[in-house]
């Protein structure tokens, strides 16, 4: 029977999410898009995405469990926590003795495959057709590393992904190619969970190969962006949450009607771009900053507003852009109850931090060259990911959300440096800088980005440098950058009118507000009822000694 079938081509179905799983237990014969003739037989492949996770979770992983339990299903699963990692030392030496051949010589990715082929270490069919595909495959998979990668196949990265795809063929492939007939069923693969590279490119030579995939991943990335470019059915669920460990036994916990109905609700609400967010709904979002340009008046009433209502603000693609303030005040009006009474309205805000003692970082004088050098994707960008899950990483005890908000801020502010260099200092150095400082920021400062409910009310940092209890210091500057980045509101005073953060940061970064007049040697002056509650308590105080 199988020698009669010369070519193995393969069209993928049109899938919604109401026919994906009929489709996908049909025999291929009785699939759509299915033809033999003339020594050509074309199979219909179930190909989908499901990106996010349902209001009922429980129900969720009972799915995916019975998925790959089900005789009914007949799916393999493959995950990061699944995938067999070994492989016999005589398969990774002929990998590694074609690799030296491949950098001595500009070998084809035809010629490579061959090479491949040669060494025994693309996996042998009992099926003719099927044989000769899983070359088909391999070269296809070769030609998009090649197109993807810089240098083609003498990419440094091909060697550990060459190895991983063979491993991984041998020892889940290899296996559910045994029954396979291209009259009647291909492999079933699902993947799920969280993925590296390798993963990517070994799910394309499985998908090239004409093997049934389907993806699900809780948080919403996508296994096969960049890698696929014909479209494929994506099923989007209305949440998004990290990824659990596969269940290894149905879940007893049955979601009640009314409870169902309620997340539902929920859901529609607070879903993204509707305007209403529930308390700490966006802490595991993204943020960044959008800096507004106000003027003096404008600025005491946007500070309190909360984000959400402020203009520009925006939630999308799970990045949360934050309109802030960074602005300056020289100089003090002529209406000095006016002026206090502004600068009080504002250190009284919630989650407000008020800095009167410069400088309040410390710079650092750890070498942190190598590190941020290591943190470096191939765009010469900085790559949240290696930062937080490297050793110097300070912030670890953090929210998972929080670091990665901290973390991007940190690569914002190394990718544009908004900082003057010193004198003879290398761009490379002034990055250097800003990433040595961010790994220290001061506990108070943490403590407030941990309040910080990103629709909510912004905090704010206002610093009062009347010049008489220090001087504003290049690492301050340094800390006022990434708070930006962050979108936290700053307000910097300077009574004096003298030049403090201009020395440090480039200009059209921050506001400038010029009021009426400059005061030398002016003290911050508490608000009234401050002064009327500590001498209140002290005369308590008083009386419970008998004084």
């Amino acid at each position: 029977m199988y020698p009669l079938i010369q070519q193995l081509n393969i069209h993928p179905v049109s899938l919604s999410y109401e026919n994906w799983l009929s489709i996908l237990k049909k025999p291929l014969s009785e699939r759509p898009n299915y033809l033999f003739e003339n020594g050509t037989i074309q199979i219909g492949q179930v190909v989908g995405e499901f990106l996010g996770i349902p209001i009922d979770t429980d129900d969720y992983y009972n799915h995916l469990y019975d998925y790959v339990t089900s005789r009914e299903f007949r799916l393999y699963l493959l995950s990061e926590d699944s995938l067999d990692k070994t492989i016999d030392n005589n398969r990774f030496q002929a990998v590694q003795k074609i690799l030296n051949i491949s950098q001595e010589q500009k070998l084809s990715v035809n010629r490579f495959t061959a090479f491949l082929d040669g060494e025994q270490l693309l996996i042998k069919s009992n099926v003719p057709v099927i044989h000769r595909k899983i070359r088909e495959a391999m070269i296809e998979t070769l030609e998009l590393f090649t197109r993807l990668e810089q240098d083609g196949l003498k990419n440094h990265e091909l060697r550990r992904i060459l190895v991983d795809i063979i491993k991984w063929s041998f020892n889940h492939l290899q296996p559910a190619l045994e029954t396979a007939d291209p009259q009647k069923e291909m492999p079933r693969f699902m993947w799920y969970g969280d993925f590296k590279k390798s993963h990517q490119y070994f799910l394309f030579y499985l998908i090239s190969l004409g093997c049934d995939m389907v993806i699900f991943h809780p948080e919403g990335r996508d296994i096969l962006d960049g890698f696929i470019t014909d479209p494929i059915f994506k099923h989007q669920y209305p949440n998004q949450e990290p990824p659990e460990p596969f269940p290894t036994e149905r879940r007893s916990r049955k979601t009640t009607v009314a409870y169902r109905a309620s997340r539902e609700i929920e859901s529609i609400l607070n879903q993204e771009g509707s305007g209403l967010y529930k308390p700490w709904q966006l802490r595991e979002y993204t943020p960044s900053s959008l800096t507004l340009r106000t003027t003096y008046d404008e600025l005491f009433i946007l500070t309190k507003e909360m984000a959400m209502i402020r203009p520009e603000f925006e939630v999308k693609n799970g990045e949360v852009k934050i309109p802030s303030i960074f602005a300056k005040i020289q100089g003090v009006s002529k209406n000095r109850k006016e002026y206090w009474e502004r600068l009080h309205s504002l250190v009284e805000l919630e989650n407000s931090l008020l800095i009167r003692q410069l400088p309040f970082t410390v710079p650092s004088s750890s070498d942190f060259r190598f590190h941020y050098r290591n943190a470096l994707a191939k765009d010469g960008v900085i790559d949240p990911a290696t930062i937080m899950k490297s050793h110097y990483w300070p912030y670890s005890f953090l929210p998972a959300g929080l670091q990665k908000g901290i973390a991007n801020a940190v690569r914002n502010i190394c990718d544009k440096p908004e900082i003057n260099p010193l004198p003879m200092e290398s761009l490379e150095e002034v990055k250097i800088f800003l990433f040595t400082q961010s790994m220290f920021l001061p506990k108070s400062i943490i403590q407030m980005l941990e309040r910080f409910d990103y629709s909510q009310q912004v905090p704010k940092l206002i610093v009062f440098n009347n010049e008489l209890t220090g001087r504003l210091s290049r690492s301050d500057a340094a800390m006022m950058l990434l708070l930006n980045q962050f979108g936290i509101d700053i307000i910097l005073y300077n009574p004096t009118g003298h030049n403090d953060i201009e020395t440090y940061i480039a200009p059209g970064i921050f506001d400038i507000h010029w009021l009426e007049d400059v005061v030398f040697d002016l003290a911050y002056k508490e608000p009234s009822h401050s002064i009327f509650k500590k001498g209140l308590f002290q005369g308590i105080l008083k009386n419970l000694r008998g004084d």
